[in-house]
């Protein structure tokens, strides 16, 4: 009985296994695009997938660097934005940026953060 469980065991995690590696393929498949934006210990991905019936979305993941035992990990936070959402969303977005810019810190200069992520990894 006990080498039955054994066997049984093993096609179970195989079977697992097969599963993991086809979901992990598939999403590979639908990533069309992606763009990562590097802020400090912070780094945004946005990724462009599509599903199975052809139709896309966006994915933003916020990803923080914090320390933990020895080394570090880190913390992930996704947002789904579906086609439907993104006129509202690049409008909510730009008019809260500019509320900040223009009426919160209208002295201060953002353009100092424009650089490329090239110049921030210069070591000259």
């Amino acid at each position: 009985m006990l080498g039955f469980i054994l066997y049984l065991s093993q096609i179970i995690k195989k079977q697992h296994l097969e599963r993991v590696v086809k979901e992990f393929m598939e999403r590979e498949q639908e990533e069309l695009f992606s763009k990562r934006v590097r802020a400090g210990k912070r780094t945004y991905f946005f990724d462009v997938r599509a599903t199975k019936a052809n139709d896309y979305y966006l994915t933003i993941t916020e990803s923080k660097r914090k320390p933990k035992d020895d080394g570090f990990t880190f913390e992930k936070h996704k947002i789904f934005l579906y086609k439907e959402d993104f006129n509202k969303f690049v409008n909510a977005l730009n008019e809260s940026v500019e509320h900040i810019k223009t009426e919160l810190m209208p002295d201060f200069d953002f353009t100092q953060f424009d650089r490329d992520e090239d110049e921030e990894m210069s070591w000259d």
